[in-house]
């Protein structure tokens, strides 16, 4: 099995079964894929009959490929995972910026690698910024970026619970179930 197919059963495995609380701004939800992603990606049928080769699917194209977190992989299969993951729960975009913003900060008076335009997207400068970031950093600067990436993630959650008080009963979940430390 390829290290992508793993990320997509861990969050699969995070995500659980079919959900529809009235409470959750997801709204209803079938191995973490929504109703609305799934109506995109051409499934009419009741979400709890949602077929896990289509969630599948639409994980490797919509939360993997599009979004070039697979590149992330190939450079590093954790960071990439977390991205995945963060893309899943708050979008692609938002975790494309998370890494930017990281690897911005971490940019050393910004003379170790490009300069990053924060625009959530993964492409060829981020890439290769990541790549000297590891390059220079090594083992303990993938652990350092894990964990700010953990982080933000962890901050953006209290965020959204601040602001929609709803949610505030889902915060313990998240964190306990997406955020690493």
């Amino acid at each position: 099995m390829s290290r992508i197919e793993q990320i997509i059963d861990e969050v699969i495995r995070a995500e659980g079964g079919y959900a529809n609380d009235p409470d959750d701004a997801g709204g209803e939800t079938m191995y973490g894929i929504t109703s609305a992603v799934a109506r995109k990606n051409g499934w009419d049928g009741p979400m709890r009959e949602l077929p896990l080769p289509l969630a599948r699917q639409i994980y490797r194209d919509r939360y993997v490929r599009v979004p070039r977190f697979d590149d992330v992989v190939a450079l590093d299969a954790a960071i990439g995972a977390e991205l995945v993951d963060t893309g899943v729960n708050m979008g692609p975009a938002r975790a494309a910026e998370f890494l930017q913003r990281w690897l911005n900060g971490f940019n050393d008076t910004g003379r170790r690698y490009s300069p990053l335009f924060v625009d959530g997207r993964v492409g060829d400068i981020t890439l290769a910024s990541l790549r000297a970031f590891l390059a220079w950093r090594g083992a303990e600067g993938r652990r350092v970026l894990l964990r700010a990436l953990n982080g933000v993630q962890a901050a953006r959650y209290l965020e959204i619970a601040e602001a929609r008080p709803s949610q505030r009963r889902f915060l313990f979940g998240w964190v306990l179930n997406r955020v690493e430390v």
